[in-house]
C-alpha cells in the first residue's frame, strides 16, 4: 500500500513547531527577566555584553577596596591626631618643667609623664587594621617600633620597610595611600621619639648635688637649657605629624572623590548592561500572549481541516 505524503501536515507541525520555540523563549525572558541569558540569544551582541560585564566587575572591585583602604586611611588619621595630641601635652610638660619655681624632684615627677607619653606614642605607630600594622610600610605583619629607652630616640631602630601602597582609581590611575612609620614618627631634624625622649631625659637628669650647695645652680640651669631645647625639638616634630596628618587627610579625600566616581560608572555600566540584556517584560508578555493565540488558532483549524482523499470523493 502507497502511504500518501501529507505535505500541509509537516508544513502545519514546522510552523507550530516555531510558534512554540517563541512561546518558550518569551516564557524564559519573562521567568528570567533577561533578554540575552545565552550566547546563542544574541549572538552578535555577547561581545559587547561581555566587555560591559567586565568593566562592571572590575568597577565594583576597585569600589570594595577603596572601602578598604578608607577604613584604613580613617583608622591611621585617627592615630595621628592622638599623636599630635600627645606631643601637645609633651610641650605643656616642657613648658612646666622649664619654670625656674620648679625643683629637680618635681621636674622628675613630669619626666615620668613624659615617660608614659613616649610609650604613647610607640603604640600609636603599632596602629593596626585588619591585622595589619599600618605604619610598618610593605612589612605590615612587624611592629614599626618597640621601646627602648637606652636608644638615643628612646625606641628601636624601625623594623618596618618603606611604603609602597597605592589604590586604583575607576579612572584607571593609582594614588599613594599610606606613609611608613619612618617618615611620620622619627624624620631626620623631626622626629616625635627623639624629642620625647630628650625631653623625658632632661626632665629626669636633674642636678646631682642639693639646692645651695656649689655647683646647683649651674647644674640646674643647665637643665633648663636642656628642657628648653627639648622643646624646641618638640615643636619641629609637632609640624612635622601635622603634615602627615595632612596628607592622611588628602588621601581621605581622594578617596571619598573615587568612591563618588565609582558609583557613578557602576549606575552607567549596569544601565548599559540593562539595556542590552534585560527583556522588556511588557513587550515579552504580549508576545507570549499573541504566541499563544497564534499556536490555538493553527490547532483549531487543523482540527476542522478535511482529512479524506480524491478516493473518497470518488467511492
Amino acid at each position: 500500500m502507497i502511504r500518501a505524503i501529507d505535505i500541509s501536515g509537516e508544513r502545519f507541525l514546522t510552523d507550530l513547531q516555531r510558534i512554540q520555540q517563541r512561546i518558550d523563549r518569551t516564557q524564559k525572558q519573562i521567568s528570567s527577566g533577561l533578554r540575552v541569558a545565552s550566547a546563542s540569544d544574541a549572538p552578535d551582541q555577547v561581545g559587547e555584553i561581555l566587555m560591559v560585564r567586565a568593566r562592571l566587575d572590575l568597577t565594583v572591585q576597585i569600589r570594595i577596596n577603596l572601602s578598604r583602604a578608607k577604613a584604613e586611611v580613617d583608622t591611621a588619621e585617627q592615630a595621628l591626631q592622638s599623636a599630635v595630641k600627645v606631643l601637645e601635652r609633651a610641650m605643656q610638660l616642657g613648658v612646666q618643667g622649664a619654670n625656674a619655681t620648679q625643683t629637680a624632684a618635681t621636674r622628675k615627677m613630669l619626666g615620668t609623664e613624659v615617660r608614659a607619653l613616649l610609650e604613647q606614642m610607640v603604640a600609636l605607630a603599632s596602629t593596626q587594621a585588619e591585622g595589619r600594622y599600618l605604619f610598618s610600610g610593605d612589612r605590615d605583619d612587624t611592629a614599626p617600633y618597640v621601646l627602648d629607652l637606652d636608644a638615643p630616640n628612646g625606641v628601636s631602630d624601625y623594623q618596618g620597610a618603606a611604603a609602597t601602597r597605592e589604590v586604583m582609581h575607576p579612572a584607571g590611575t593609582r594614588f599613594r595611600i599610606a606613609r611608613s612609620g619612618q617618615e611620620i614618627f622619627d624624620a631626620p631634624e623631626a622626629s616625635a621619639f627623639h624629642a620625647l625622649n630628650a625631653l623625658r631625659l632632661a626632665l629626669e637628669n636633674g642636678p646631682t648635688v642639693e639646692p645651695g650647695e656649689p655647683g646647683y645652680q649651674e647644674q640646674f640651669t643647665a637643665q633648663t637649657a636642656a628642657i628648653e631645647q627639648a622643646l624646641t625639638e618638640l615643636h619641629q616634630a609637632h609640624a612635622h605629624l601635622n603634615v602627615q596628618l595632612g596628607f592622611y587627610g588628602a588621601v581621605q579625600n581622594k578617596i571619598e572623590e573615587a568612591v563618588e566616581f565609582a558609583d557613578r560608572i557602576e549606575v552607567r555600566e549596569q544601565n548599559l548592561l540593562s539595556v542590552l540584556r534585560d527583556a522588556d517584560i511588557v513587550e515579552a508578555a504580549l508576545a507570549l500572549s499573541q504566541a499563544t493565540m497564534h499556536q490555538q488558532a493553527a490547532l483549531s483549524a487543523r482540527a476542522h481541516t478535511w482529512r479524506g482523499s480524491l478516493f473518497d470523493l470518488l467511492g
